[in-house]
């Protein structure tokens, strides 16, 4: 398919079977502007079993990911596997001139982090990052409050059984995740507050409780950062609670917008008035989209994806001062 050939649906083709492969995944194949042409995952089990369930036939299920770029057609890559991995893969994907959706985190190391938003910068390729809260009504209506305005304070959390959760998975062993609760789940939140106030973090301070001996994934996260407009901010991050909760604070002068939710459904937005008063907006989910739908628009009109790689690479840079600031007891610039 050329890229001005609008008739023909975009190529898919899914890299790791797990959640994001399959969920996404499955965006993807109901979807009538795309069609999910090959997997690939190392498990033959899951290979059959998600293919037949999306319609791919076994001479377009793949066990490496090299072999289906070279041999699958493909338009875009969606990537799905664990975190470490993603910098190779993406890199391979636009070498072959697809567009490609990256789960989060785009990366785990702050040098790649650069050389892909650098690559992709100089590049036609759509690559967008699987960050969701820029496509939730809650986050982008308080992000509307901070076009003339900027926080002075914030407060951001967030809890999940996320240890037990993860026994047994990749996700506790850090040569694959490249850290713990805070690179999973936490990194929703980092993101979602740098991308809702637009503040750019200018050093860190934090303190971990870390699962394993080698303190490499952490199970719970505290931060203390410091913004280069002068605004002060807390996330903590509770790995190993009996539920999941999310709590966002954003205070400037003239009051506050709360973020709140559980679960994972959706997110509620309050606005507080410098009077303490309560104000609730009036949020309608049917304006969301989904990622594949905010994927598929980019890559077909050339626009900036809702979450790009320049937001990625600005949380990358704050998770790694994080963790260093952790380990090393002392605060520590934000080095984009």
């Amino acid at each position: 398919m050329s890229d001005d050939d609008e008739s023909e649906p975009i190529r898919i083709g899914i890299v790791g079977l797990g959640y994001i492969g399959t969920t996404v995944g499955g965006q993807f194949h109901r979807h009538p502007d795309a069609t999910v042409r090959a997997v690939c995952d190392l498990d033959a089990a899951l290979r059959d079993e998600v293919g037949r369930g999306f319609g791919v036939s076994t001479d377009r299920q793949y066990a490496e990911y090299e072999t289906m770029l070279a041999e699958a057609s493909l338009d875009a890559v969606l990537v799905g596997t664990p975190h470490t991995l993603h910098y190779e893969q993406v890199v391979a994907a636009l070498e072959r001139g697809c567009h490609v959706y990256c789960d989060k985190p785009l990366t785990t190391d702050l040098e790649r982090a650069r050389d892909l938003a650098d690559r992709v910068e100089r590049s036609d390729r759509t690559v967008m990052v699987g960050y969701q809260r820029h496509l939730q009504t809650a986050f982008r209506t308080a992000r509307a409050r901070f076009d003339e305005r900027e926080p002075e304070w914030l407060t951001a959390s967030i809890t999940q059984g996320w240890i037990d959760d993860s026994r047994e998975t990749w996700r506790l062993d850090p040569d694959l995740s490249g850290g713990g609760f805070l690179y999973d789940t936490g990194s929703h939140v980092l993101d979602g507050v740098l991308w809702t106030t637009g503040l750019e973090p200018a050093s860190v301070a934090a303190s971990m409780a870390f699962h394993d001996d080698e303190q490499r994934v952490d199970r719970r996260a505290h931060l203390d950062v410091r913004f280069e407009n002068g605004a002060t901010g807390t996330f903590s991050f509770h790995g190993d609670a009996p539920s999941v909760r999310e709590h966002v604070h954003l205070w400037d002068e003239e009051g506050a917008v709360y973020l709140e939710g559980t679960q994972w459904g959706p997110r509620e937005v309050v606005e507080i008035d410098s009077d303490a008063g309560e104000y609730v907006p009036y949020i309608d989910p049917r304006d969301e989209r989904t990622r594949a739908d905010a994927f598929l628009e980019s890559v077909r009109s050339g626009t900036e994806p809702p979450a790009t790689v320049r937001d990625a690479h600005r949380v990358t840079a704050l998770t790694e001062a994080a963790y260093e600031a952790a380990r090393t007891g002392d605060r520590v610039s934000v080095d984009r």
